[in-house]
């Protein structure tokens, strides 16, 4: 099969015909329809994540079962699957009680294994993780909630219990922190949308968000307090560094929720968290690490019902070849949206 091959960290990437993956036990083996190029690979690529070389990234998938492992009994060759970007052992507690995304014996396509910049990847434990996509949602949606969209969706449900007329600081509008904008909208939520970049705060306004603010425009905490009225009561750090967490946290008013999505490379060690705002105003400061497959059936039901459309921040969709010079640039480069990658062109 053709796939992205990494042969060293921060190193080229090329497109090259590798073995095509066996279904393990228990799993299965997935021809993949669409895959997402997401802020996460970046990390992997530039060495904040320990993989073994060579590798294949990839971690937002969604395709058809060409294959399935010994033992598997939900799923068949043929089916439309989609698949956190967390894949639980399916045996421990934490599995047991529909919460696969802390698996302490997790795998992660893209991270512990080959992922989905190919035409195939195998997946593990596909009872416990694996999520049927319904003729109605395309492939290219489907495969944005393996991470941006899922993540989004349970870091303002299931960890910042977002209700209806609170605000929400939403810090990074890229994949998401756009979802996050969607989601918090059909929440019925005023929503503030903090970037760097005009593009993607101008896609967080057509999203609906109430306010939008440049982030090197000056002190985002005061103006979020302003134009909130004393500041948000949920906060999202979707890009992930020491500054945009801070900003995040600031940004909160009393008893207020922070949700730390994106990820934090050290930064001198551990990146420093305003600690003494933290407790000063009782926050709560709260880690969100995507959604598990049990908790998938909700959101389906909103994207099918129309409330939701995660297939509005999908902003183009290209071949293996062209991911291989974006996937480098991640860091600097910010689509106003989701880069969606066919392995099959």
């Amino acid at each position: 099969m053709r796939a992205m091959v990494m042969d060293e960290i921060a190193g080229p990437l090329e497109v090259r015909e590798v073995p095509e993956p066996v279904a393990p036990d228990g799993g299965v083996v997935v021809q993949v329809h669409a895959t997402g190029l997401c802020k996460s690979d970046w990390h992997a690529w530039v060495g904040h994540d320990e993989i073994a070389l060579p590798h294949v990234p990839g971690h937002e998938l969604a395709g058809v079962v060409s294959a399935v492992g010994a033992g598997v009994e939900r799923w068949s060759v043929g089916d439309r699957v989609t698949v956190p970007f967390v894949e639980g052992c399916g045996r421990c507690e934490w599995c047991l009680s529909g919460n696969a995304q802390v698996c302490p014996d997790q795998q992660q396509p893209g991270f512990t294994h080959w992922g989905s910049f190919a035409e195939y990847v195998g997946l593990y434990a596909a009872d416990t993780n694996l999520v049927a996509v319904p003729e109605t949602v395309s492939f290219e949606a489907a495969a944005s909630l393996g991470c941006r969209f899922a993540t989004a969706y349970r870091a303002l449900t299931g960890r910042g219990g977002l209700a209806a007329g609170e605000w929400v600081t939403v810090v990074g509008a890229g994949g998401v922190g756009l979802s996050a904008v969607m989601i918090a909208k059909a929440l019925g939520a005023h929503v503030v949308a903090v970037d760097r970049h005009k593009g993607a705060l101008d896609a967080a306004a057509e999203l609906g968000a109430d306010h939008v603010l440049v982030s090197d425009g000056g002190d985002i905490p005061a103006q979020v307090h302003d134009l909130t009225g004393g500041g948000a009561h949920v906060a999202v750090d979707a890009v992930g560094s020491e500054q945009t967490c801070a900003d995040s946290i600031m940004s909160l008013r009393r008893r207020g929720r922070h949700v730390q999505v994106g990820l934090l490379p050290p930064v001198g060690g551990h990146p420093r968290v305003p600690m003494a705002r933290v407790i000063g105003w009782e926050l709560d400061v709260l880690g969100s690490h995507g959604m598990a497959a049990a908790d998938y059936p909700g959101m389906l039901a909103l994207i099918e019902s129309g409330a939701l459309r995660p297939q509005a921040l999908i902003e183009r969709v290209v071949d293996l070849q062209e991911a291989t010079g974006l996937l480098p640039a991640m860091d600097t480069a910010s689509p106003a949206g989701m880069t969606m990658i066919d392995p099959r062109r």
